[in-house]
């Protein structure tokens, strides 16, 4: 039953309504028990359910509800997942299974036929797999086919099984980072790691990658970056891999699910690096993208194109459409709350900004679970942060302690040690802000931290530093913050 759970867990509003219609219309008797065993594990309830289902104590027409509950589960998110794949694939398969069936059938000149439909089609969008599977067939019946060139055929199977060989490469080696990045807790390894583990399974940019490849590979790199707080230095192998994708153009929208997240990864690295009018153009492609195939994927990414829009207003001035979006948003996302409080904070709304926050009622090892540790660090500084402008004197004290505790190791692992810095010198500001405007205390801040350049320092790291700037040269927060991030 915890399985169910779990699946059901997995699945949205959306998804759970739909699953309840499927299982009316799949229903063929009056029975109903396991639409009314969905909505008692739906609401909670896990308690003597054979009791409530069957008026008496039944374990065994209990669990073989339970057996048939999960596998319609696993058959209806197979269907639609099934539904959610581009046509263009399907055919192909369609293709190779009709061909294989009139080959079995000797219906040699029908069957062939229909393999270079399906071998057309499957080069067309680049699916390496598939042709794996073409070529595998016409070579086993190459004997049934004198017309059939066997030397070009071999040609053509070694080149895709090359092109085959690079893509699951990659696979392997995405795997192979993401499960070291999860494991190690020394971040200071991330570049070794990928470095090590590109040059293990040979991966680099080439134009024989396909979408999905791609897609991952310029995902990772972005994964990387974020990790490491620069965005700076993998751009050049950003703009290198989209090079390739530009390449692949006329195939955009039978990838357009890789497309539509090859676009979000660039523009968020060019907002990640406050080249705000590069971030801005890749995201309206990005929502026209959005708009296709009868908008097939445009909730999937509704979430992370609030995020580009909500950014690139506030940061280039436009607080106020910023805001707008946020009050409207129904997205549910993690890092959309954080934008929201952040947005607030710097227009000085800290009272309806520390009302967001305290609608974080998880625990911050939920949060991690969910949106990374990077994710809880920067909404304890913000927390912080708006416990010093509400003048919560032990709130304060109590929460700068607690962010020694949890975070001065893991800061010092990536050498970040200057967020613990900042604390303190936000906790000086708060104990004397008359001292905070002095020399002495300006001189004290530049000696303090390790600076990098304009260009390379990460936007929030900035967003932060520069609420510490307007304290020191009374300024306004926003103000100063536009100032700061405009290269």
């Amino acid at each position: 039953m915890n399985k169910i759970i779990l699946i059901i867990n997995s699945l949205s509003v959306e998804s759970r309504q739909n699953f309840v219609l499927w299982l009316k219309n799949k229903n063929r008797r009056g029975d109903v028990k396991n639409i009314t065993l969905f909505n008692y594990l739906l609401k909670g309830e896990t308690s003597n359910l054979d009791s409530k289902l069957y008026g008496k104590p039944n374990k065994n027409a209990f669990h073989a509800l339970c057996k048939r509950l999960q596998d319609s589960l696993l058959d209806f998110i197979a269907t639609k997942s099934f539904e959610g794949e581009s046509s263009e694939e399907l055919n192909v398969l369609k293709l190779l299974v009709v061909s294989r069936l009139f080959l079995e059938q000797k219906e040699y000149k029908l069957g062939y036929a229909t393999l270079a439909k399906a071998e057309r089609l499957a080069i067309f969008i680049d699916h390496y797999s598939l042709l794996n599977e073409i070529y595998h067939t016409k070579i086993q019946y190459a004997h049934c086919n004198s017309s059939l060139d066997l030397n070009a055929t071999f040609n053509s199977a070694n080149v895709n099984m090359k092109a085959f060989q690079k893509d699951f490469k990659l696979n392997m080696a995405y795997a192979e980072i993401k499960e070291k990045i999860l494991k190690t807790n020394s971040f200071t390894q991330i570049n070794t790691i990928v470095e090590s583990t590109f040059k293990k399974f040979e991966v680099s940019i080439h134009a024989s990658l396909s979408y999905k490849s791609l897609y991952q590979l310029m995902n990772l790199t972005s994964i990387t970056a974020k990790l490491q707080r620069n965005y700076y230095r993998i751009t050049p192998f950003i703009e290198e891999a989209y090079a390739v994708v530009s390449s692949k153009k006329t195939l955009a929208y039978k990838h357009l699910y890789y497309h539509i997240g090859i676009l979000q990864v660039m523009a968020m690295v060019y907002f990640r690096n406050k080249n705000f009018t590069k971030s801005v153009a890749f995201m309206e492609k990005m929502e026209t993208e959005m708009q296709k195939n009868n908008k097939l994927y445009y909730k999937r990414f509704l979430g992370d194109l609030t995020v580009l829009k909500v950014l690139n207003y506030n940061y280039t001035g436009n607080y106020v459409k910023a805001l707008q979006i946020l009050s409207k948003n129904r997205t549910e996302r993690l890092d959309i709350e954080l934008i929201h409080i952040m947005c607030l904070f710097q227009q000085n709304k800290y009272k309806d900004a520390y009302g967001i926050f305290k609608k974080l009622y998880h625990s911050d090892i939920w949060y991690e679970k969910k949106a990374g540790w990077i994710w809880v660090l920067k909404k304890n500084i913000l927390e912080i942060l708006l416990l010093i402008e509400l003048d919560e004197l032990d709130l304060v004290l109590l929460r700068v302690k607690s962010f020694k505790i949890k975070f001065a190791n893991k800061l010092k692992q990536i050498k970040e040690e200057r967020v613990i810095t900042f604390i303190q010198l936000a906790l000086a500001y708060y104990e004397s802000p008359k001292k905070v405007v002095s020399e002495a205390f300006k001189e004290k801040v530049e000696i303090s931290f390790d600076w990098r350049e304009n260009k390379e320092e990460d936007i929030y790291v900035m967003s932060f530093y520069a609420w510490l700037k307007a304290k020191m040269y009374t300024k306004d927060l926003y103000a100063t913050t536009l100032e700061m991030v405009c290269v």
